[in-house]
């Protein structure tokens, strides 16, 4: 070799010998808590009844049951996309008995360092969403999925061998492929947001508030804060008309029905112009799995017996495998109803009064009840309400309490005798009222959507703006919303919000 082919040789070894050292390493994997979504149904993995017990199989059941369905993903060290997750027990996710056989079962079991406790996230790419993954077991190199592929709730998880389709893809909604960064943001969401609704579902925000016109709007964002500058979409337009003008009041859920799961948008509305008297509630559905539509006219859930005096403020309560519709109306004064239904938009019977206002403070310009929205934690269900009338800076929140028995009965439910949410002079917020509830996006935190106004001269119209506040439980049980917040004040946003917006 001349000297010449020698020094070209020297000098291709050291240049990638540089590049070597130089090159940046591969992004190790980062600790993160995320629910996991099945694709196949939208079910979440789940720790039955957050059973302590090691063994017990995990499975897919309907998403939001909190703490149980929290999984909290740790890398293992050395790798780039290999972790154990554990339980809301502490215990690690599990192929029973280290087994490699199709439909060994997955289980929660006391943490160890065995390889049938080490998941790889494989990414799949699905259209629509983002961060969704095979889970694949570093022993078996078989996936994590409901048994039979199986789009029903309550299903067990087995391994199968990895596939894109039949279930085997989860969506991990906490998942940020580095780490986590704390996201702020700052209310109001809406300068215009009267009566909002607000759900997360499937990596995404959604927020519905009266128009008062004839159109239905949604907007969409990936973090709270995007709320603030999304568009409001027009999803459906209102030309019946026994119900054409000032929608109010909306609110959408995901409900079963005789296509599976959708979901049903209630609204009130009434005749073009506004005229009090016509105003009853109606009910959408959708065609598919998107929040935002397409939606069809679906029903006026009109009262059987007693479609004598409007109804407003519709909204949903599932108790002891039941449904039931919340509303108020007027009988002199403005009471709240509970109706059964048989389907989302069919009345099973008519209205009977769930509460009546009494207490002083539920009568400051107005004896009101109203705005029922009902939110269960740890086994007890309670109904939220909004009392006095909106023109007052004294609009605020009571609670019912449901002891057991018929929940058609009013007798059944116990009035909180003090309001739980009401105005702050110091924060400058007044008539805080008219809420919703919705989860984190990992389904550990407890979040209120409400309106409210600037002022004491605030009254009922589209100036009133939507805001959001964590809420926490006291130790008897019962909701704890605190003090409304002032506009402005940097607060965390929920738990689990990606450190970016989705692709």
């Amino acid at each position: 070799m001349t000297r010449s082919r020698c020094l070209s040789a020297l000098v291709a070894v050291l240049t990638l010998v540089v590049a070597f050292l130089v090159a940046p390493p591969a992004a190790a994997a980062a600790a993160f808590t995320s629910t996991g979504v099945n694709q196949n149904g939208g079910n979440c993995l789940d720790l039955p009844d957050s059973s302590p017990t090691s063994g017990t199989q995990l499975r897919a059941a309907a998403c939001n049951a909190g703490a149980r369905q929290s999984l909290g993903f740790s890398p293992v060290a050395g790798t780039t996309d290999t972790y154990t997750i554990s339980t809301q027990s502490g215990q690690c996710v599990d192929v029973s008995g280290a087994s490699t056989a199709d439909n060994a079962t997955i289980v929660q079991w006391p943490c160890h360092s065995g390889a049938n406790q080490h998941w790889r996230l494989v990414p799949v790419t699905v259209a629509g969403t983002d961060r969704t993954f095979n889970l694949v077991s570093v022993n078996s190199g078989k996936c994590v999925t409901p048994s039979g592929g199986s789009s029903a709730s309550n299903t067990g998880l087995v391994q199968l061998p990895c596939s894109t389709a039949n279930g085997r893809v989860w969506r991990l909604p906490g998942f940020t492929g580095g780490g986590t960064s704390a996201r702020t943001f700052t209310n109001p969401l809406s300068q215009h947001g009267p009566d909002p609704w607000l759900t997360y579902h499937d990596g995404y925000y959604y927020l519905a508030t009266t128009t008062w016109n004839s159109t239905v709007t949604m907007r969409k964002a990936a973090t709270l804060a995007g709320l603030a500058t999304a568009t409001d979409t027009v999803i459906f337009n209102l030309t019946r008309p026994n119900g054409a003008g000032t929608m109010w009041a909306p609110e959408f859920h995901l409900l079963d029905g005789p296509n599976g799961k959708r979901w049903y948008f209630y609204y009130t509305a009434g005749r073009e112009p506004y005229d009090l008297g016509t105003q009853r509630i109606h009910v959408l559905e959708s065609a598919g799995l998107d929040p935002m539509g397409p939606y069809s006219f679906k029903a006026d859930l009109l009262d059987p017996a007693q479609d004598n005096t409007w109804e407003l403020d519709p909204s949903i309560l599932r108790l002891d495998g039941k449904l039931y519709l919340l509303g108020t109306y007027y009988n002199g004064s403005q009471p709240m109803f509970i109706r059964p239904l048989s389907n989302p938009w069919t009345a099973a019977g008519t209205r009977r009064v769930l509460s009546t206002p009494t207490y002083s403070w539920e009568t400051v310009g107005g004896a009101v009840n109203e705005g029922a929205e009902a939110i269960q934690h740890n086994g007890k269900t309670f109904i939220v309400f909004s009392a006095s009338h909106c023109s007052t800076p004294d609009y605020k929140l009571g609670v019912l309490t449901y002891n057991g028995g018929d929940p058609l009965s009013s007798s059944s439910w116990v009035k909180s005798p003090n309001p739980v949410f009401q105005r702050s002079n110091a924060n400058g917020v007044f008539g805080p009222g008219h809420n919703g509830f919705f989860k984190s996006p990992d389904g550990t935190e407890d979040w209120m959507v409400y309106h409210a106004n600037n002022s004491t001269g605030g009254g009922c119209d589209m100036n009133r703006t939507t805001r959001a506040q964590k809420f926490t439980w006291n130790a008897d049980g019962t909701p704890n919303f605190g003090t409304p917040v002032a506009l402005g004040v940097t607060l965390p946003s929920p738990s689990g919000e990606p450190a970016a917006a989705p692709r």
